[in-house]
């Protein structure tokens, strides 16, 4: 079973799994912390546990590194995962079509393939270093979106504060929080937005490696917020800030957030 199939595999598990979960306040029952030091929900938990079953079914990483229960020794010859296994809780828990599956697979620090799965409503966006990126099997691209003044972005903003993009905030078009970064970071990947900006620097690897990747192969930036080289620890207790665009945008972007 090769990296897509295995995503495949778990991603139709944890939808069996967390479906008395979703929408109710028994999904975000509180049990306990997690390794990057948020609350895990049981909705977070069911999910994560199916991951691992399938996993240790088809060993695929030597390292599994995921948000709920951080670093671990998997019996794969090589190859590092890195997992959310449910990337937006909160909207999962509140019955918010917006909720994913976020799997990345990387080898000698570099990730390669992306698998990023909408549980609500079965989207399906792909990466492989170099082969393009894919939303149902079809290849898609960033926006060509040249103007800011018709862009349309997500925008993170640490405890909703604006001051931050207020300058960019003039500029843009449309502004959305959606609550799902993997899921924000695809949407820009296949054009439905022209850029995710997180400015909280709690984005972890777990969060964006995915779709980071995902992104980039589909011919858009990704970036700090000084448009400098992005590298996420490989482990869960730092967190980033970043800056996604279409490409076109990026540099006036970035110049608007200084």
């Amino acid at each position: 079973m090769d990296f897509l199939q295995l995503c495949e595999k778990a991603a139709e598990a944890i939808d069996e799994a967390i479906c008395g979960y979703t929408g109710v306040s028994a999904g975000g029952e509180y049990t306990g912390m997690g390794a990057d030091g948020t609350p895990t929900r049981k909705i977070d938990l069911v999910a994560e546990r199916c991951f691992l079953r399938c996993l240790r079914q088809h060993p695929l990483c030597r390292m599994l590194v995921s948000e709920e229960l951080g670093t671990c020794t998997m019996e794969g010859e090589r190859g590092t995962i890195f997992l959310d296994p449910i990337d937006g809780t909160f909207n999962a828990v509140a019955g918010i079509p917006f909720y994913a599956l976020s799997v990345a697979y990387a080898e000698d620090g570099i990730v390669r393939k992306g698998y990023v799965k909408n549980l609500a409503d079965g989207e399906t966006f792909y990466a492989e270093m170099g082969e393009g990126a894919y939303l149902n099997g079809e290849r898609i691209s960033v926006s060509g979106t040249s103007l800011l003044e018709e862009s349309a972005m997500s925008v993170y903003g640490r405890k909703f504060d604006p001051t931050p993009v207020l300058h960019l905030g003039k500029k843009i078009r449309r502004w959305r929080l959606l609550g799902a970064s993997a899921i924000e970071l695809c949407y820009v990947a296949c054009g439905r937005f022209d850029g995710f900006i997180d400015l909280r620097g709690t984005l972890r690897v777990t969060d964006a490696a995915a779709g980071k990747l995902i992104c980039e192969e589909a011919g858009g930036e990704v970036t700090d917020l000084e448009g400098n080289y992005l590298r996420f620890p490989e482990e869960v207790t730092v967190g980033r800030c970043l800056v996604a665009t279409n490409g076109v945008l990026h540099s006036k972007v970035v110049e608007y957030l200084r």
